[in-house]
Formats: structure tokens, C-alpha cells, sequence
């Protein structure tokens, strides 16, 4: 029976509620807290004013010894200086939540409202009001990169010039929200004076544990971070959300256990959404389609703090240069504060705003050339041996050239495509295709460690406690299977201990990224090696027979011959714990540091129904085709290509936060807020195409988030084909869609 965080209540628990504010830019200028002490079973009410000055950064990397590339902290507790609509200036403390609630709309505030800044041009308006003070002009970061120029001489702007085509466009994508079915739950309470312990639906327990000790001043070692089992995060959990003020109201109630839970509400507006992005860009090609260079230049709008903040367009511009990587690469990247809840990570990391802008300047190039779009990207994207201008070097698996053709077999695209020409209809289809690369991990922007511990039960079975966390994706399964692999034993041998716990757990920097079975699986290994090595050395001292003569197979230890049986491994592990005088538990541990990145590889076919009258498009068939080496547990991965597929038809199709012009959300719930759900998507479908890469155990490389990133523009260009009309911004609303075809004259 899984539970969850707010399922682990505790006898004497308090709740707390957040006292949000009603205005999206002010100061404030006076508080009482008096109407809210006044109620029966308040027990304490903090502000702004009892919080510690400490400013702490939220996102959930791994730590830098690099002080310069450290995330941003820009952050208290609670403020005085409201940056976006219900942002926390006061908490209170009660004996229960009904009662938290009530007592939090009871404190009375007094603001000094300023203008709202809302969008970029109002943000980076010369005199905007200042958001931050160590951010002049509310730019959070602006960075300049340019990949693949060296070898082909001059600059982008020079290789554009000289290009038979330039094709060129404008883009938006929009901020969402992650929806993940479990709200954000912290629990703190203190198991002595000087220890905190947390419970927490977090991705991140580790950089939770660091991060709470920044805030507090407290040495890390006096956090504990337990989490339970977690329903959903999608990357909005991989920010360190409730549970600094958490820990607060702890250390300031004696101990006692306190709960902050928030509502779905409070999620829209105080946890973490995905960054919208503009872009402007470029792309030169020969006349017979070889592409020369992009030139990509994106605005990113972290929000009222920076979270993640630059991480995000700049992770995305690292992972570009690995699908065409033939082509010179130009990124101008700025990332700016705004008056809004505030943007993080999201699954895909930035990765599907640039793809969505690199895609759809692929699909204007191949209108220009008169060329099929399949074709083009055929002809450019990558294949094993190409250089990758970003690092410098070989991509060693590119499987993305089969996933193409393999896709469009599956959806019979060379037909449909020619169907679909010249319609006339109300009704019209269309198909469309868009691809992307990812990456398996953060390295070599971040430290990438993973733990793994194999302990043997008296019984024979075998406890593996890992630091990857089990977030619902299937970590758990692929992570025992690999364990039981590496070992050579059955499946319901392992027993995966799902709970991590930063005082016990092997050390693992959290469930981001993609990372988590590409970087676990070698510290499995090794532990599994160390592991046999421990029962054969044993069995050796309780047999007499030299341990170079044993085997250990199939769940028994055998003799050189391998058939000859010495021991099963529960009768060792009796040995190993009741003998008089040989054995011990047997237990190994490992950890390992990756300092490889491979890329993996994705593309998307759809095809869709365009009602003109009604502005509405249907997705009536989609198709993931992944590159991501081999693929562990075949029904998990669908699993995961589905869900993300189907949040990528969301984003493309109806998703969007809005505010209006003060700043205050609008659709901050899941009755206003479109998500699509069984009855607006297609049966969904998949394929993979599995190459596997020589440098991983299992010849494994990234799956979770690439499933996201390319169905967007897939569907855009598939509306172009269907309607003759291409549509540079999502969601494709029937509001949307109504301004291009009402301009198109349709």
C-alpha cells in the first residue's frame, strides 16, 4: 500500500497556512497578525520580519565547488518586497488546517503596490522598476555561444550570408503548469535538539538536505530528508519548494511536528511552472538542402526568482548541436525576471521551447526548397561519426535516421502527405513530423554521483537500496532488473528499498535530468561484482575450496564445471549469519561518478483534423519513435513515452497559465486550467529503435524526458500541411487558430 507524505500524520501535528499576497509588485508597508493570534487554536503567526535575512538559491542541482556557477539565490523565507501575484509574506502556525486557513486570511496587510512588469518589453524597459538589486535591468543572465564555426572559418552571421537560403520566423511557447496529482506536502519536526527530520514529496532529498542548511545557517549534517513515495513531480519538485519553512517552524515551535500542504491553487501560483520562450531565428542551407548554420536568439522569462533560471535556455542550447551537428550553431540566450509565479524545471529542461523554434525554422526551410520535410531532416540529421560542435566529440550512437524511416512506415507518411495536398473542405488533415536530441545526464555541467547497496537476507533474497528515486516513472523495476541481471538471479529475488533517506540511503542527486538508470546502473554493477566476490570468498572458507574454482549461477554457488551445486544462496546466507566462527552479513556498497553524456534521439509523427468553422484541431493519430540504446523494461518505457507524448500534445493543443493585466492567475485550477484528458487524445503509439551505446553496462541511454519534447511542433507542422496556414505559437487554441486563419482569409 503506497504512502504518501501527507498520509505519514503524526500525533500532535500543526498546520500551516500561507498568508499569499493579493497583488503581483508592491512592498509592504504595515502587518497585523493580531485577528489571526485571536482565534482558538492559532498557536503562532511569522512574518517577513522573523524570518532570517539569508537569501538561498531553490534549484535543485547539485552543489558547485565553483562559487560562480552556483544557482542564483535570491530568495528568503518570506518578503516584504511581493514580487508576483500570492507571494508569501506571513505564515501561520494552528492545531489544525481548517483553522491555519481561516487565521491566514484573518492577518491584515497593507500594501504599497507598484506597476506590474509582465512581459519582456515591459521588463526590460530602460527604468523598469528593479526586481532584484543584484540584477540591473531584471536580466537574470545573457550569454552568447557560437558551436561549429572554427572548422568552417569566420562567424554564423558570415555563413548565413554566404547561404543560397535563409529561412527565418518569430516564436512563442507558453508557461504551464506540471499538474503532477500530488500536491507539494512537507513535514518537519525535530527528533532532538539538534536534528530536523523532513518528509517531503521531493525528487531532490539530497540537495533538499543541503539546501534547507543554507537557508537555516545549520550544518547539512543536522537535516534528515526522508522521501516517501511520490505521486508525480515532472521537474516541479526538483526545486526545494515548502520545505525550508518547514524546517523554520519547527526549530521556532519546540520540535513539534509541522505540515505544510498546499492546495492545488497554490501549486498554479506558489511552486514552480515551465518557462514561456520567444525566439527569433535562422537557418542557412545550400540549395540542395545541407544545412549550414543556425542562428537562435530566445528570451526566457524566469518569473518573480530566478529557480532555475538561466539553467534552463541554457541547457537547451547545450543539447541542440547534437541533432544536426553539421551545422554551425549561433545561441543568444536572456533570461529575465518578471512580475509572475515563477518558472523552473519542467520535463524536457528547456529542451522542448527550442525545439519547438529549431523545428518549426526546418519546416520553413523545407516549405522554401519545395522539399518533402522528411526528406530534409533525413539529409541533415545525425549519424554515428559525425562530430558533435558543442564538446568537440564523436557521436559514437545516432539512431535517429532509422527512427525517421521507421516512423514513417508506421504512420504511412509518403501517402498521406500526397492525400492531403490541395484540400478545400470545412475538415481538413494533415500530417507532420518533428525530431530532437537529448541528453542521459548533466554532466559535465554538474557533478553526476550515484550509490548503490546489495545486502543478503538471511532468507537468500536481496535488498537493493538505491539513491535514485522512484517518482512513478519505474525507476524501482529497471533498477532491480539491472541488479538482477548483474548478479544473475531472478527478478522477485531483489527487493528495492523505494523509500529514500538522506541518513541512510546511498548518495544520489535526485530524479532529474533523465539520468537516473544511465548513472545508477554502473554503481549497481560494481556493488554486484563486490558482491559475488564476498559469497564466493565464503563460500570458499566453508568449503575448503579454492574461490577460483567457484561460480556463482543462477542463484546458487557452483563448482568450476558449473553443475555441480556446493550451496544455494540461502543456505550461504544462513552460514553467512549463524556460523561460530567464518562469515558475516553480506553486504557491498558502490558508488559511481559518470563522466560520459551520450545524446538519444526522438522524433514524432502526427496527423491531425483541422475543423476550419470551429478552430479547433484534433489529433487523430500520434507516434513517438525513440534512440535510447536498450531499452530495460519495454512496457515502463512505453508507459513513459506515452505520458510524455500526451503532455506534449497538452502544451501543443491547450495548455497555458493566464494572468490578466495586474498580474493575478486566472485559471489557477484544474476545472479553468485545459489539460487534455482520455477524451481529447488519440489511442497513442510508439516504436523504439534500440542501438546500444558501448559505454554504459547495459547499453542503455536516456528515455524519460525526450518523450515530451518534439510532439508540439510535429503538430504545428501538421497543421500547416492540413490548412495551408502555419501557426507560430502554442497552445494552437481555437482562439489562437481563429487570428491565423481570420488572416489567412479562412
Amino acid at each position: 500500500l503506497a504512502r504518501y507524505t501527507e498520509d505519514l500524520a503524526m500525533p500532535g501535528m500543526r498546520h500551516a497556512a500561507l498568508v499569499r499576497s493579493p497583488i503581483a509588485h508592491g512592498l509592504v508597508k504595515a502587518i497585523d497578525v493580531a485577528p489571526a493570534l485571536a482565534l482558538a487554536g492559532v498557536e503562532a503567526v511569522f512574518t517577513y520580519k522573523d524570518v532570517p535575512e539569508t537569501l538561498f538559491a531553490t534549484a535543485g542541482h547539485p552543489y558547485n565547488l565553483d562559487a560562480a556557477k552556483r544557482d542564483v539565490a535570491d530568495r528568503r523565507l518570506l518578503t516584504g518586497h511581493v514580487r508576483h501575484f500570492g507571494d508569501e509574506v506571513a505564515v501561520v502556525v494552528a492545531r489544525d488546517a481548517l483553522t491555519a486557513a481561516k487565521a491566514a486570511r484573518a492577518v491584515v496587510v497593507e500594501y504599497e503596490e507598484l506597476p506590474p512588469l509582465l512581459d519582456r518589453h515591459s521588463a526590460l524597459a530602460p527604468g523598469a522598476p528593479q526586481l532584484h538589486e543584484a540584477y540591473p535591468g531584471n536580466v537574470l543572465k545573457h550569454t552568447v555561444s557560437e558551436y561549429g564555426v572554427s572548422e568552417k572559418g569566420g562567424s554564423v552571421a558570415g555563413l548565413l550570408a554566404g547561404a543560397d537560403l535563409v529561412a527565418e520566423g518569430r516564436y512563442c511557447t507558453p508557461q504551464v503548469q506540471h499538474c503532477h496529482m500530488e500536491t507539494v506536502v512537507s513535514l518537519a519536526y525535530m527528533d532532538d535538539e539538534n536534528h530536523i527530520v523532513i518528509i517531503s514529496s521531493t525528487q531532490i532529498p539530497q540537495i533538499v538536505r543541503r539546501v534547507v542548511g543554507q537557508a537555516l545557517s545549520l550544518p547539512w549534517s543536522r537535516i534528515r530528508v526522508i522521501k516517501p513515495c511520490l505521486g508525480g513531480g515532472f521537474g516541479n519538485k526538483q526545486d526545494v519548494l515548502a520545505e525550508p519553512l518547514a524546517a523554520f517552524l519547527t526549530l521556532k515551535m519546540g520540535g513539534v511536528p509541522v505540515q505544510i500542504a498546499l492546495s492545488r491553487e497554490e501549486c498554479f501560483i506558489g511552486s514552480r511552472s515551465r518557462h514561456p520562450f520567444e525566439g527569433q531565428a535562422k537557418l542557412g542551407l545550400k540549395r540542395d538542402g545541407t544545412f549550414i548554420a543556425f542562428d537562435l536568439t530566445v528570451w526566457s522569462k524566469t518569473g518573480a526568482y530566478a529557480s532555475h533560471g538561466h539553467s534552463i535556455a541554457g541547457a537547451a542550447g547545450s543539447k541542440s548541436p547534437f541533432l544536426y551537428p553539421r551545422a554551425a550553431l549561433r545561441y543568444d540566450a536572456t533570461t529575465y525576471y518578471a512580475n509572475l509565479p515563477s518558472a523552473g524545471a519542467m520535463r524536457g529542461y528547456g529542451q522542448p521551447q527550442v525545439t519547438y523554434i529549431m523545428d518549426c525554422l526546418v519546416e520553413e526551410a523545407a516549405r522554401a526548397l519545395n522539399m518533402d520535410p522528411l526528406e530534409l531532416r533525413l539529409k541533415n540529421v545525425a549519424r554515428p561519426g559525425d562530430v558533435c560542435p558543442y564538446n568537440g566529440q564523436v557521436i559514437e550512437v545516432a539512431g535517429i535516421y532509422e527512427a525517421l524511416m521507421r516512423g514513417a512506415e508506421l504512420i504511412d507518411w509518403q501517402r498521406k502527405r500526397e492525400l492531403y495536398q490541395n484540400q478545400r473542405g470545412p475538415v481538413r488533415r494533415g500530417v507532420g513530423v518533428a525530431c530532437c536530441s537529448y541528453g542521459s545526464n548533466t554532466y559535465p555541467a554538474s557533478v553526476e554521483l550515484a550509490g548503490a547497496r546489495l545486502v543478503l537476507n538471511q532468507d537468500g533474497r536481496v535488498t537493493l537500496a538505491v539513491g535514485a528515486l522512484e517518482m512513478g516513472q519505474g525507476a524501482d523495476t529497471a533498477m532491480a532488473q539491472m541488479a538482477a541481471e548483474a548478479l544473475g538471479l531472478p527478478l522477485d529475488s531483489i527487493q528495492v528499498v523505494s523509500t529514500q533517506d538522506t541518513d541512510h540511503t546511498p548518495f544520489d542527486t535526485g530524479a532529474f535530468a533523465s539520468r537516473q538508470s544511465f548513472t545508477s546502473s554502473p554503481a549497481i554493477c560494481a556493488a554486484a561484482r563486490e558482491f559475488k566476490g564476498k559469497i564466493l570468498e565464503l563460500a570458499a572458507a566453508l568449503t575448503g575450496i579454492p574461490q577460483d574454482a567457484l561460480n556463482f549461477k543462477g542463484g546458487n554457488i557452483v563448482g568450476s564445471d558449473g553443475r555441480s551445486r556446493v550451496f544455494t544462496l540461502a543456505e550461504l546466507a544462513m552460514q553467512s549469519y549463524y556460523h561460530l566462527d567464518l562469515g558475516g552479513p553480506i553486504v557491498s556498497q558502490a558508488s559511481h561518478k559518470t563522466r560520459l553524456n551520450p545524446p538519444v534521439y526522438c522524433c514524432t509523427f502526427v496527423e491531425v483534423e483541422v475543423d476550419l468553422p470551429l478552430c479547433r484541431v484534433k489529433v487523430v493519430e500520434a507516434l513517438n519513435v525513440h534512440d535510447s540504446g536498450r531499452i530495460i523494461h519495454p512496457k515502463t518505457a512505453t508507459g513513459q513515452v506515452h505520458g510524455g507524448l500526451g503532455m506534449g500534445l497538452g502544451w501543443a493543443l491547450y495548455e497555458e497559465m493566464l494572468w490578466d493585466e495586474k498580474g493575478r492567475v486566472l485559471n489557477g485550477n484544474l476545472l479553468d486550467y485545459k489539460m487534455p484528458t482520455i477524451m481529447d487524445l488519440p489511442d497513442l503509439d510508439c516504436a523504439f529503435v534500440e542501438a546500444p551505446y558501448p559505454g554504459n553496462p547495459f547499453g542503455l541511454r536516456a528515455l524519460g524526458e525526450p518523450p515530451l519534447v518534439s510532439p508540439a511542433p510535429a503538430v504545428r507542422n501538421a497543421v500547416w500541411h492540413a490548412t495551408g496556414v502555419k501557426v507560430d505559437e502554442i497552445p494552437i487554441t481555437p482562439k489562437t487558430l481563429f487570428r491565423y486563419l481570420e488572416k489567412a482569409g479562412l
